[in-house]
């Protein structure tokens, strides 16, 4: 049998390791999947939400464990990580209360001796694939809609946030959803491509990289199947002459830096108007500086490392020196792998891009 680890960026140690699934283990787990679906479809929508509203007390009630678990494996400061574990329960209760209208028969007119509506039937399993970036925010979205239409799913979460897809399943269980409705799977790229093939999978909801979604629209493409791809995000800003400048800025930077910068829809490259654009420099510098790097488990840090030694070297390798205004203060600084270990670099970074004077 083949393992996964999950180094921590905290201090680059392995955090936990876990065995990838066998065949004989994935097999069952799909067979497992669609027996329980059968049974599943037809629970009463008022018992489904019931369990779903179990399973967020569940959550809520491990949150302080779960956020430094996150801490440990993505790196996220632990002022912030329980800001993932709120958000998360907010979502999935707004999903559970919406889908009783979301999911209701549609009245398409009136005809004569006829009663004509339009229904929706669930698919049958949905194969979830996260990413770490924002575990558990990005499975809600597909994890607690799919088992409200009567789906059941497969999970398999990044190699660097396992634990988030034994979280989904511990809490699931406690809410008392039936044996099978969900599953984690802990899986290498190629039976991820396998089971995504597998007649028994009839949706795929994937969260990564573009390379990653081309591979996920090549191993579901043979059978027609539906897809949800959310790929990256190369996300542009515009502050414009009349903009109130404190405002862009606080909001600019925060979603440059955010998560360090490790989001699909951070902020990459800011262009402003020339009015605004020496006072937005300055303000842009002065607010960075008073980002605390370190620790992520120090309450006091507000910006951790990167997720991998990887990225800190793309985006080493990305950044490209910038001529700076005469009388701009030295650059920001950047997480690197390590935190407590910082680098300056130019204005020119992978996740804020170039502030670009405008006219």
């Amino acid at each position: 049998m083949t393992s996964q680890r999950t180094i921590s960026p905290v201090d680059d140690r392995v955090y936990v390791e876990r065995m990838l699934a066998t065949p004989v283990q994935i097999e069952a787990a799909l067979e497992s999947a669609r027996l329980a679906q059968r049974v599943w479809r037809e629970v009463p929508m008022s018992e489904r939400a019931a369990i779903l509203s179990r399973f967020c007390d569940a959550f809520e009630s491990h949150g302080d464990a779960i956020a430094e678990e996150l801490s440990w494996q993505m790196g996220r400061p632990l002022r912030y990580a329980p800001s993932e574990i709120r958000g998360t329960l907010e979502r999935a209760r707004y999903m559970i209360d919406l889908a009783p209208e979301a999911l209701a028969d549609i009245d398409v007119g009136p005809k004569a001796g006829f009663h004509r509506f339009l229904r929706r039937e669930p698919l049958g399993v949905v194969f979830t694939v996260a990413a770490w970036n924002y575990p558990y925010l990005i499975a809600v979205n597909s994890v607690v809609p799919a088992l409200m239409a009567g789906n059941v799913v497969v999970l398999k979460h990044s190699a660097q946030t396992p634990l988030c897809a034994e979280r989904f399943e511990e809490c699931l269980r406690e809410a008392g959803l039936p044996e099978g409705a969900f599953q984690a799977l802990h899986l290498s790229h190629a039976d991820t491509e396998r089971v995504i093939g597998d007649s028994r999978v009839d949706f795929v909801a994937f969260t990564g990289s573009v390379a990653g979604g081309h591979a996920v629209q090549r191993a579901a493409a043979e059978r027609f199947i539906g897809t949800g791809l959310e790929l990256g995000g190369c996300d542009p800003a515009y502050v414009r002459h009349d903009a109130n400048l404190a405002h862009a800025i606080e909001n600019l930077v925060d979603g440059a830096y955010f998560n360090s910068g490790q989001s699909c829809c951070g902020i990459q490259r800011v262009y402003v108007h020339e009015r605004l654009y020496e006072a937005f420099v300055e303000g842009w510098v002065d607010l960075t500086r008073k980002y605390a790097l370190g620790n992520p488990l120090d309450p006091e840090t507000t910006l951790g490392p990167v997720v991998r030694t990887a990225a800190a070297d793309r985006s080493d390798a990305r950044s490209q020196p910038r001529s700076l205004p005469a009388r701009e203060p030295s650059s920001p600084r950047r997480s690197s792998r390590r935190a407590g270990r910082a680098r300056p670099i130019s204005r020119r970074k992978y996740w804020s891009g170039s502030i670009t004077r405008c006219r």
